[in-house]
C-alpha cells in the first residue's frame, strides 16, 4: 500500500502569530524529519496551504507562505485549500489517486480544525490514515490547552471505525523509520 505525507497549513500567518502554536519549533522539526524520511522512502509529499480572501491569508501574501523553517523541496506537490477539509474543492483526491496512494500520513496545523476534518474526510474516501501524533499542533483555547487538544484528537480519531479504513496514530519518528540500513517504503 503506497503512502503519502500531507503537511497541512504550516504557514507564516499561523506560526508567526503571537502566541505561536504550542510546541511549534519541535513540531516543525519533526515534520521536516518526517518529510525527509518520506522522500527517501519514495513517498510523495503534499504541502497543503490554506487561503482566504481576508487580508491575512491571501494567496501569495507573506502570511500565506510556508513557515521559514519548513524544508519544502521542488518535487513536493502543492495544494491550495479554502476550508478545513483539504479535499473539498481541491485536486487532492485526484492527485493521490494518480500517485497510487492508498494511505496518508497527516501532520501540521490545526489539530481540531484542518487535521481533524482532513483525517475524517480521507477515511470517508477510503484512505487509511496515520496521524503523526507529535507532529501536529494548535493554539491554546479558553477551555483547553493545545497539548490537551492534540492528545484528545490523537485519542478519539483512531476510535472511529465506521468509515472502514483504519485511522491510527504513531510518533513521527516511527514513520518511514530506517530498518536494516534503509528507509521503509511506508509507515
Amino acid at each position: 500500500m503506497k503512502a503519502a505525507l500531507l503537511i497541512i497549513d504550516v504557514q507564516r500567518g499561523f506560526f508567526e502569530a503571537d502566541p505561536a502554536p504550542a510546541d511549534a519549533e519541535a513540531v516543525i522539526g519533526r515534520i521536516n524529519e518526517l518529510a525527509g524520511r518520506a522522500r527517501a522512502g519514495g513517498a510523495p509529499v503534499f504541502i497543503i496551504q490554506h487561503e482566504a480572501e481576508d487580508p491575512v491569508l491571501v494567496h501569495g501574501s507573506p502570511a500565506w507562505e510556508l513557515d521559514r523553517r519548513v524544508q519544502a523541496m521542488p518535487g513536493d506537490i502543492r495544494v491550495r485549500k479554502t476550508t478545513p477539509d483539504a479535499f473539498l474543492r481541491t485536486p487532492l483526491q485526484d492527485l493521490l489517486a494518480r500517485n497510487g496512494v492508498a494511505e496518508i500520513v497527516v501532520c501540521g496545523y490545526a489539530s481540531e480544525f484542518c487535521i481533524d476534518t482532513t483525517v475524517r474526510r480521507a477515511a470517508s474516501l477510503g484512505l487509511a490514515v496515520t496521524i503523526a501524533a507529535d507532529a501536529h499542533t494548535t493554539n491554546d483555547r479558553p477551555r483547553m490547552s493545545a497539548a490537551a487538544i492534540r492528545e484528545h484528537h490523537n485519542e478519539i480519531l483512531p476510535e472511529i471505525s465506521s468509515f472502514g479504513p483504519v485511522i491510527r496514530t504513531a510518533p513521527a519518528a516511527s514513520l518511514w523509520a530506517p530498518r536494516g540500513g534503509r528507509v521503509t517504503s511506508g509507515p
